[in-house]
């Protein structure tokens, strides 16, 4: 059975920054399309950011320039550093991969002075 399981979010002040980790029991994880999403209150979840088995990766235009993703797939885990943080980055981010398993529980990632 799948399970991803997120962490590394907490409280941060606006301009901070915080890595967050995404552990994937995937057995393809080395060949699938890795993305971390987050979702706001009230609102929908969204893609922010994607990489794929070779490296290639893209953003939402809301975070480029301050987030980056990457990924160990010795280790099945995909990274997100979150630099220069605003309080729209407010919100519960989750992985997951392009075939889409279920949802981990995320990771709370809050944005306030």
């Amino acid at each position: 059975q799948v399970q991803l399981v997120e962490s590394g979010g907490g409280l941060v002040q606006p301009g901070g920054s915080l890595r967050l980790s995404c552990a994937a029991s995937i057995r393809s994880f080395s060949v699938d399309i890795m993305g971390w999403y987050r979702q706001a209150p009230g609102k929908q979840r969204e893609l922010v950011a994607g990489i794929t088995s070779r490296g290639s990766t893209n953003y939402a235009n809301s975070v480029k320039g301050r987030f980056t993703i990457s990924r160990d797939n010795a280790k099945n885990t995909v990274y997100l550093q979150m630099n220069s943080l605003k309080p729209e980055d407010t919100a519960v981010y989750y992985c997951n991969s392009n075939k889409l398993y279920s949802w981990g529980q995320g990771t709370q990632v809050t944005v306030s002075s």
